[in-house]
């Protein structure tokens, strides 16, 4: 019951973001979604109605390149310390910038998805802009 009231709560935040957050070809919408295991990211071309593309920490796993058990514990920014899953959530910002910057996109409309921007949720976005993205 709970778990129901919660979730129609974080639909009705959404909704509220997404009337304001609109995303075009040039300025696609960043939309974040955050499950209790997994973050994931993608940008949305609205006006077509269709996602450019997505990215996910599952992705991370795959890549040979990024150890994510090496990442815990390490300095990021000067002041902020992160571990676990926020640590992959910022590499999963990072590597979304790191992908549109290859589409030549450097500016988005951030979409919170209706959740607080906190904790993973504000690490995709301080990877994202980290990685070079502009919003």
């Amino acid at each position: 019951m709970e778990e129901e009231i919660k979730r129609e709560r974080r639909k009705r935040r959404h909704k509220r973001v997404r009337s304001k957050a609109f995303g075009t070809k040039e300025i696609p919408r960043f939309c974040v979604f955050r499950s209790n295991k997994h973050i994931y990211a993608q940008l949305i071309d609205d006006t077509e109605g269709r996602t450019i593309f997505a990215v996910s920490d599952q992705e991370l796993k795959k890549s040979p390149r990024i150890r994510i058990s090496s990442l815990r514990g390490k300095k990021v920014k000067e002041e902020v310390i992160r571990t676990g899953k926020v640590i992959v959530a910022y590499k999963v910002g990072e590597l979304l910038a790191k992908k549109a910057l290859e589409k030549k996109i450097e500016r988005v409309v951030f979409d919170r998805g209706g959740y607080k921007y906190h904790g993973r949720v504000k690490a995709v976005a301080d990877g994202a802009r980290d990685g070079g993205l502009k919003f």
